[in-house]
């Protein structure tokens, strides 16, 4: 899709005369990726976030994740016309960069959570090889509580 838009509208914009068999061409292609898109990863942004966080904080990082996500679609919305305008053919690259930066991120560093009931997902962020560092243990609550009980008596 990318190289048939560079193909036609080159650096400066302007196709010329345009067939409408490839004008219906470009915009079937580019009907067909918002759909790719809308069966994949779009509605992960909605589903990951419901899944991964332990209840105790589920409802707190929904609504982050509402808003934050909120918040990246008006800024998209308000950025496209001036990015397309500028950046031609390119845009398209842009986002398909971070459709690969965002597959790797997720890949590297989101758990598996199929089969994993929600009461068990602060056990998985404790084995995750990543995050596994940042959160301290079941031992180590353990080893806190009774340091603290000998410490008070």
């Amino acid at each position: 899709m990318t190289i048939a838009i560079a193909v036609t509208f080159g650096t400066d914009g302007n196709p010329g005369h345009l067939p409408k068999w490839y004008a219906i061409t470009i915009v079937g292609v580019i009907c067909v990726y918002v759909s790719g898109f809308a069966w994949s990863w779009g509605p992960l942004g909605w589903l990951v976030p419901s899944e991964i966080f332990p209840l105790e904080i589920r409802s707190a990082c929904q609504s982050i994740t509402v808003g934050v996500n909120m918040t990246s679609t008006f800024f998209i919305a308000q950025f496209f016309t001036a990015m397309l305008c500028h950046f031609k053919f390119g845009l398209f690259i842009f986002f398909g960069c971070f459709v690969v930066i965002m597959t790797t991120f997720i890949y590297n560093f989101f758990p598996e959570t199929k089969g994993i009931p929600l009461e068990e997902m602060h056990m998985v962020w404790r084995q995750h090889p990543y995050w596994g560092k940042f959160l301290e243990s079941e031992n180590d609550k353990i080893q806190t509580s009774k340091t603290e009980t000998k410490a008070s008596t």
